[in-house]
């Protein structure tokens, strides 16, 4: 069973030998990673990133970029709650300790908020889907000669790509630099953003919390398993990397499905997808019939508001904080569990009725209305189709050079993505590492560029 001393370490990635702790100084470790990760290029790129429906347009809505500064900001309320309460009541006699979970926690989970979509490539999930299809739907010799070159995780990684497992990489990676470590963060923040921290293989099963997807490429392996053995994280396999969470995730993963619920929810009647009348109606019913907030003083408010936006931007801000409240509680009733690596549901599932009942409504109606809408299938579609047709042209130039035009098709890739090795894992993994930082209208303007459909211009 994990303890709460030991779930932090101020040790960075790549700089292990040169670990310091300053209690004097104007920044912790934790925030300096949240500085290292908001100047990154990786994170303004996510500006251009589609968090639901289609970018630009004449009413603005969200981001990636947008969407991971908010998670931030509810991640680090969340930790800042659970800090201070761990604090209050464990090792009252240890500064060190005393520090980190009263001052640094919210900083921690807001950093691995921040960074939590930072892998996802361009269109979201059919970017990913558009990935993994490519190498699902090869002729079968071709399947067969790429399986007999891979390693079983290997071949995994690349038949179901995964955004999580991509972030990780993209942090901790160094692509050609000679500096190890890649951005150099502490393993604190790494851990907390592994949301399954299991290899490919043992990934993909549904009905287990911490294998529904994968956490880590085959690359980042040993990286994960530095984190592993730092934190001491539970193994739940005698046969196959596969471990709990740190207990740190159950906050970074609640923070995000807040997040995405109901601004979600707020984006889509903003666009009349949803009329005002149900999207107060449903964000009402949040609301307790008793209580010091109840349903009917909120309705109260929300009726004196003129502005029909600032109806829902009240009461999406009230709702997000009663999520955000009922979520620490959740956590801190669970502790045991959550430090012995038994608890096995995400913590807005675990929520008790009064409130679990008005957000699957709300999940049910988004799933039907939103996540459906003809202008979000779209851009899925062509997200899919754009980034497909990319892999075929750069995945024949990076394994075949002999091919017609792989030369000059890779010229395009940037110099920090070139590979000049034989091992056909990592030619292939240079390419996604091209393709998944792209944004949405760079890949665009590249699919119809070497596709004939546009051509360039000079500048």
């Amino acid at each position: 069973m994990l303890d709460w001393k030991s779930l932090y370490s101020p040790k960075r990635l790549g700089t292990e030998d040169r670990v310091a702790e300053d209690p004097d100084s104007i920044r912790n470790p934790y925030q300096r990673d949240y500085d290292r990760l908001i100047f990154s290029s990786a994170f303004r790129r996510l500006q251009n990133k589609t968090q639901v429906f289609p970018l630009p347009g004449s009413i603005f809505v969200h981001n990636r970029l947008t969407h991971s500064l908010e998670v931030s900001s509810v991640g680090r309320s969340l930790g800042s709650i659970i800090g201070q309460r761990i604090a209050a009541e464990k090792h009252k006699d240890d500064g060190n300790f005393q520090r980190f979970y009263n001052y640094e926690l919210g900083s921690v989970i807001a950093a691995a908020c921040l960074a939590h979509d930072i892998g996802n490539p361009p269109f979201g999930h059919s970017g990913e889907a558009a990935i993994s299809a490519y190498f699902k739907t090869l002729p079968n010799d071709e399947l067969g000669k790429l399986k007999n070159q891979l390693t079983e995780n290997q071949y995994s990684d690349l038949l179901h790509f995964e955004g999580n497992a991509n972030g990780l990489r993209l942090l901790t990676h160094s692509f050609n630099e000679t500096a190890l470590g890649g951005m150099r963060l502490t393993y604190t923040t790494l851990v907390s953003m592994v949301k399954y921290p299991c290899e490919s293989n043992a990934g993909h099963q549904k009905h287990i919390l911490n294998r529904k997807k994968y956490g880590y490429f085959e690359t980042e392996k040993d990286t994960f398993s530095k984190l592993a053995k730092e934190f001491n994280l539970v193994s739940i396999s005698d046969t196959q990397m596969a471990y709990a969470r740190h207990p740190f995730v159950y906050l970074v993963e609640a923070a995000d499905d807040i997040c995405y619920q109901i601004i979600d929810w707020e984006d889509a009647y903003r666009l009349k997808i949803i009329s005002l009348e149900k999207a107060i109606t449903v964000l009402l019913a949040f609301f307790p019939a008793e209580g010091a907030f109840t349903r009917e003083r909120a309705s109260e408010i929300v009726g004196k508001i003129n502005d029909s936006n600032q109806k829902i931007a009240f009461l999406r801000a009230t709702v997000i904080n009663f999520l955000l409240e009922k979520c620490a509680d959740v956590f801190w009733t669970n502790q045991d569990a959550i430090l012995s690596g038994s608890y096995s549901k995400s913590l807005t599932d675990d929520l008790d009725a009064e409130i679990l009942i008005p957000l699957n409504t709300l999940k049910e109606i988004s799933i039907k209305e939103i996540y459906n809408y003809r202008s979000v299938v779209e851009i899925e579609l062509a997200g899919y189709k754009i980034l497909g047709g990319l892999m075929e042209e750069f995945i024949p130039a990076v394994l075949y050079s002999d091919k017609p035009n792989s030369t000059k098709l890779l010229q395009l890739l940037p110099s920090q993505f070139v590979y000049s090795g034989e091992d056909t894992y990592l030619k292939i993994q240079s390419v996604l590492d091209f393709i998944s930082g792209m944004t949405d209208i760079y890949a665009v303007d590249l699919y119809r560029k070497i596709k004939g459909i546009a051509l360039p211009e000079l500048k």
